[in-house]
This record gives C-alpha cells, sequence and structure tokens, in this order.
C-alpha cells in the first residue's frame, strides 16, 4: 500500500464552529486511500463476524440485505482535515449483527477488509448506535472508491476506522494495533480530542 489519492480544497474552521480542532469544510466527499481499490462482486461479497468464544456467525450479501436497514445523517470528519456534514447513508447497525453475542469479555475488535486493510476499534464504539456496515451514499450503492459494496461507517471517529471494502469483525479481549495504528496513528482516533497520532 502506497498510492494515495489527490488532494482537495476545503474552507477553513473560522467558517464553521462546528468543525472539530483542525478539520477543513468540504461540500465533495473526497476520495483518500491506501493502495489500490478492489473490485467486489456482491456474489462474491461476504462478512464474517468472528465472537470472543470462537463462535463465527456470517452473512452473504443477499443475507446482509435481509437485516434491518437504516438511513443514517452523519458529518464525517478525516484525519486529513477535511470534514463533510450531512452525509445520507443507508446501512445495517452492528447492534443487529452483534445482537447475541457476548461483548462483555473482548473490550476490543479488529475490522478486516478485502485488498488487506485492518483497523483496531474499541467494542464500545461499535455498540449504541454508533457505528453501521454502509452499502449506500447519497442515494447510490457506495461506489468502490468510497468501499463499496460495503464499509464500516463510525462517524464519531476519524474516518480512517471507517474501513473501506470491509469483510470481516473479529472481537478480541486483548489490543492490537490495525494499519494505520502501527505506523503511528492513535488507537482511538477522537476527532473532538484530534486524536490524529499515538
Amino acid at each position: 500500500m502506497g498510492i494515495f489519492s489527490p488532494g482537495f480544497v476545503g474552507r477553513r474552521r473560522d467558517a464553521n464552529p462546528l468543525l472539530p480542532p483542525g478539520q477543513y469544510e468540504v461540500s465533495n466527499f473526497p476520495v483518500l486511500s491506501a493502495g489500490p481499490t478492489p473490485k467486489i462482486k456482491l456474489d462474491d461479497w461476504a462478512f464474517s463476524l468472528r465472537a470472543g468464544n470462537g463462535d463465527l456467525k456470517a452473512w452473504s450479501w443477499e443475507t446482509l440485505m435481509g437485516q434491518p436497514i437504516e438511513e443514517i445523517t452523519v458529518d464525517l470528519h478525516c484525519v486529513t482535515r477535511w470534514s463533510q456534514f450531512g452525509m445520507g447513508w443507508r446501512g445495517v447497525s452492528l447492534d443487529v449483527l452483534l445482537d447475541g453475542v457476548d461483548t462483555s469479555t473482548t473490550p476490543y475488535a479488529m475490522a478486516g477488509c478485502y485488498g488487506g486493510y485492518t483497523t483496531n476499534v474499541r467494542t464500545s464504539d461499535l455498540l449504541g448506535g454508533k457505528a453501521w456496515i454502509a452499502f449506500e451514499f447519497d442515494g447510490k450503492p457506495l461506489a468502490p472508491e468510497h468501499g463499496g459494496p460495503a464499509r464500516l461507517l463510525i462517524p464519531h471517529l476519524y474516518l480512517w476506522k471507517s474501513a473501506k471494502w470491509l469483510n470481516s469483525l473479529t472481537m478480541m479481549d486483548h489490543h492490537e494495533l490495525g494499519f494505520w495504528e502501527m505506523y503511528g496513528y492513535n488507537d482511538i482516533g477522537d476527532p473532538w480530542k484530534e486524536e490524529r497520532y499515538s
């Protein structure tokens, strides 16, 4: 992974006091990726969830679409300093997919993706209506460059935690570092605390 998408132009924080510290507001959804964009056919897409006790749950595209689907409008904040407000998504809440999974002994999770990307997340950041598997943006199927067919969406954290091309979530009783975290990015990534780097 070493290819980064082109930059973008935004407006400074003083134009909108609702921006987290150090952010710029943009009106277009910038495309920023490390490495090539995988092309995943819906028939080939699958998502697996491994519980702390080793139990495995899995969804195909068809079975994911059979879950309760939510309309989500959120603001997103990227560690590269752009923010965009009022972004409309559709997806399945992680609360639904984790229903019946004992998370009391797994305070951490690792998201895995097609293409090999990983990111670590606290379990508490996935529950309570805070996270989704999102598959539509702005009324259209999620484009591959934005993580389609499905990505993790955790809008209260910097966007690198909202892993593109999601295919797995492993619940863990111990802490591990994901891809960007191994390069010095912050474990948590709270934009309001400006937790960009370790």
